[in-house]
């Protein structure tokens, strides 16, 4: 679909002002970690074990939990350095805890089906966003006055994460508040990519992302209300996925949710291995998990399978990489060659306007007409107002306690109108039915998760309004599970979102292990 002169127009003005201020972002900021330095290769064979089938090994006793847990530690102080991901570690608790699960185990009368049936994840390490609360862990969301903020209980999800035997290691990093693309705060600093330090790990779940990519989690804790589970997962070369919204608990985390906030945010599961996603999903659903299709088997060959290549030509985002294009075109001809469907490639018009309705909706009143928290406050934390503008005179000076990208959120929230564009909010409702019309309740849709592969620190401030591939999903409720498909000619992962009904969770699984099985999943960056 062809750009019309206008938005011609508006993409060319966009590409000056970012080329403008890029100019000036150089100017002022800080060059980034040498290229040279690489990851070293995962070494330790229980580091490539899926969590399900080492919490079997520790079940049998093939492996102690204090062994796997060691493993995980001795990683994380081999790349971490590297990566800066785990912003607090808890090794110490980890390797009681997990000398506790061993002797659990031992004393096991009832035999493994029991321990299975109780603790499914006993004994295998787990990391978390630091965005959530963790008992004794800090939880600022990388805010400089929250610094020494402590969780004194656990977060619902994590709690049943914890209950069902995972053991934390500690908290990953986040941007600052949760609301940008990147991982970088003034409290902890930035996180790097585990296929290249020069680049972003993604963000909100960017440490997380991080982490795992690198092999030094094996599943983690993530939350998404604009992509902060997949871009991450994207970015990284792991899986992840946002649920249908409503499903996961969403509480126990900073900042909470205010506005019509609750009704786009989703806590999920990040991981390496396909095979984790489910098992995870169940645990943190708790009783919502009956709403759910996850015991129901998916037969791939009955399902229909659609494409879309691309937003529509938004003027606001980037064109898509080439090679993500032929990533997902090699996805269509692999489930046609293997499965006998047919992959239709369609389009929804609505899609170009992805920016427009999230930005729309994420600033929408409560049921009560209360409207989201304005981010200054947040910003400010409960202390002295924070003024946007003096605090980017500070930045260019170096004495701002806060980063650019909450310095520019805040000053766009500003400026927002209070009445939503009605144009705006008949697009959604107009992409809401065709998009639920056209996948049912057996319905897949394959989209890609960024229009760009992992940029350099930094740059995604020049592109913000990519970040609508994945943000869309959010204002529709949609389950999402991002999928890893190799690595481009950069060494840098590919990927795509699969897309499925509502409730259709289980759907968006099954395609994920079929894709690791088809192209490989997760690959060692020491090792590429």
């Amino acid at each position: 679909m062809g750009l019309t002169v206008g938005e011609r127009v508006q993409r060319c003005l966009l590409r000056a002002v970012s080329g403008l201020f890029f100019a000036v972002f150089r100017l002022f900021s800080h060059r980034g970690p040498d290229r040279a330095a690489k990851l070293p290769p995962v070494r330790n064979p229980l580091l490539t074990v899926p969590a399900v089938q080492l919490a079997e090994k520790i079940r049998r006793r093939e492996v102690t939990s204090v062994e796997v847990v060691q493993a995980y530690i001795d990683r994380i102080q081999e790349v971490n350095p590297l990566l800066n991901a785990v912003v607090k570690d808890r090794f110490s608790a980890a390797l009681s805890e997990a000398a506790h699960v061993d002797r659990l185990i031992d004393e096991e009368t009832g035999g493994e089906e029991a321990l299975a049936d109780r603790f499914p994840l006993l004994g295998v390490p787990l990391s978390v966003k630091e965005c959530f609360l963790l008992q004794g862990m800090p939880c600022t969301t990388g805010v400089v006055s929250r610094a020494g903020v402590l969780a004194s209980a656990d977060a619902p999800a994590v709690a049943l994460l914890k209950r069902a035997g995972a053991i934390p290691i500690g908290v990953t990093n986040t941007p600052e508040l949760c609301m940008w693309m990147e991982s970088s705060n003034h409290l902890y600093g930035t996180t790097n990519n585990p296929y290249d330090i020069q680049r972003m790990c993604g963000g909100s779940s960017g440490g997380e992302g991080s982490i795992l990519g690198s092999g030094g989690s094996v599943i983690g804790v993530g939350s998404d209300i604009g992509g902060s589970i997949r871009m991450p997962c994207f970015f990284n070369g792991i899986f992840g996925h946002k649920g249908t919204t409503g499903i996961v608990c969403n509480d126990g985390q900073h900042p909470p949710s205010s506005g019509m906030h609750e009704e786009f945010l989703s806590t999920g599961p990040m991981c390496r291995y396909a095979e984790d996603l489910l098992p995870m999903l169940r645990i943190m659903a708790g009783a919502n998990a009956d709403k759910l299709s996850l015991s129901s088997e998916v037969d791939l060959k009955k399902l229909r399978f659609f494409t879309v290549v691309d937003d529509g030509g938004s003027p606001l985002t980037s064109p898509v990489d080439k090679q993500l294009v032929e990533a997902q075109r090699k996805v269509a001809q692999r489930l046609e060659s293997d499965l006998g469907v047919k992959v239709k490639e369609i389009s929804f018009p609505q899609l170009k306007y992805s920016h427009q309705i999230w930005d729309t909706f994420l600033a929408l009143p409560d049921k009560d007409g209360k409207p989201p928290q304005p981010f200054v406050e947040l910003m400010a934390n409960g202390g002295p107002a924070v003024w946007p503008v003096w605090e980017l005179i500070k930045w260019l000076f170096g004495k701002s306690d806060h980063t650019i990208p909450a310095i520019g959120l805040a000053l766009l929230d500003s400026i927002r109108s209070p009445t939503p564009p009605p144009f705006i909010l008949q697009q959604k409702e107009a992409l809401q039915r065709s998009m639920e019309e056209v996948l049912g309740t057996n319905g897949v849709l394959l989209y890609p998760p960024h229009p760009v592969l992992a940029q350099k620190h930094h740059h995604p401030i020049f592109t913000p309004f990519n970040a609508s591939y994945t943000g869309i999903f959010n204002i529709l409720g949609l389950p999402v599970t991002q999928c890893p498909l190799g690595l481009s000619v950069e060494g840098l992962p590919l990927g795509v979102q699969v897309v499925a009904g509502k409730l259709q969770d289980h759907l968006t699984l099954a395609v994920a292990l079929y894709l690791q099985k088809v192209f490989g999943g997760w690959r060692d960056p020491g090792a590429t």
